[in-house]
């Protein structure tokens, strides 16, 4: 009998390990909430404003994600040549990291191409004024970033196209950080700054993207590496656009979540003003079990709201069709995405 029970309560403590860890996530894509440099162009205060609309959408997951595509500091000297047109440089108030934080972040990327428009000495602020309004910063190469949600650890990694981040052409280096976080978290997240950029990148292709000269990677071939090492999601941002989603070996990827907040900064013309928070729920042992993508658009200013239209909706669920017609996923009229 006390054999019976021994091993009762061991598949009762096997069942809760399995099953612990179960979480809602929901991501968004670029952010850039106004910029100081070259020219004042931020939004009047209150900077809640900016989020209000659209609160009740952001809220209510165990993590919400986004890219954070600028710095957040007061140091002057950009590190790049701005003199060309294809050259931008950003710069947030600091102060803004609070209005995110209330906003509801819990985890922002920085592994991106304006994370250092105002060099090493940007980028550390940026990283410090995050980390001190509460919200967890992910960019730095060799970093895993561990956050308690759900009752597990979730291990997020950001990666992107510069070799001073962890390089998306690495994919050593990347099964290496993965395994290394697989030790430590029920759940991995992978966070990628990838593709080339605008409407003629909204297709996601087996093949390697180059960007003005640069190579910005093969994105199927990094995402299917990362679960095959041992990630449960990959969240995609960069090409400014939404771009498919695809669903490998039980894992969500979401190949673009496209920009998200510009003010003053991004453009918003034609589809890269259609964008979205996505909504995945994952079980504890990463599987994706459905989700759902809130559609938003950009009316004014680079500024996302709710989009009763819906046309976020159908363009990715196009994209989807036409670039991954075997994934098995569905995406519904209103947004519900469920598994075939």
């Amino acid at each position: 009998m006390a054999l019976l029970i021994a091993l009762t309560a061991l598949s009762g403590e096997a069942k809760e390990k399995k099953t612990r860890g179960g979480l809602t996530i929901k991501a968004v894509g670029d952010i850039v909430p106004g910029t100081l440099y070259p020219e004042r162009r931020v939004p009047a205060k209150p900077y809640e404003d900016l989020f209000a609309p659209i609160q009740q959408y952001l809220s209510g997951a165990d993590i919400l994600f986004g890219n954070f595509e600028s710095t957040l500091t007061d140091y002057p000297h950009t590190s790049k040549n701005t003199k060309s047109k294809h050259v931008f440089a950003f710069r947030t108030p600091p102060e803004t990291a609070k209005v995110l934080k209330r906003a509801g972040f819990h985890v922002l990327s920085t592994a991106n191409n304006h994370s250092g428009d105002f060099g090493e000495r940007g980028f550390r602020d940026t990283m410090q004024n995050l980390k001190t309004a509460g919200i967890h910063p992910v960019g730095r190469k060799g970093q895993i970033e561990y956050v308690k949600a759900a009752g597990a650890n979730i291990a997020f990694i950001a990666f992107s196209y510069f070799r001073k981040h962890n390089y998306i052409i690495d994919l050593d280096a990347m099964r290496e950080l993965v395994a290394k976080a697989r030790k430590n978290a029920e759940i991995v997240v992978i966070s990628c700054h990838w593709g080339g950029e605008g409407e003629k990148f909204l297709h996601t292709k087996k093949e390697t993207e180059i960007f003005y000269g640069e190579n910005r990677g093969n994105l199927p071939l990094f995402a299917h590496a990362a679960i095959d090492a041992g990630a449960d999601m990959i969240l995609g941002h960069g090409p400014h656009v939404v771009r498919a989603l695809e669903l490998y070996k039980g894992r969500l990827i979401v190949y673009s979540l496209g920009n998200f907040i510009g003010y003053g900064a991004l453009s918003s013309r034609g589809k890269t003003g259609l964008t979205l928070i996505l909504e995945a729920q994952l079980d504890g042992e990463g599987r994706f079990l459905g989700g759902k993508i809130i559609p938003m658009n950009m009316p004014e200013k680079s500024v996302p709201r709710y989009d009763s239209n819906g046309k976020t909706i159908q363009l990715m669920r196009d994209l989807t069709a036409a670039d991954f017609p075997n994934t098995k996923l569905v995406i519904s009229d209103d947004g519900k995405i469920s598994l075939r």
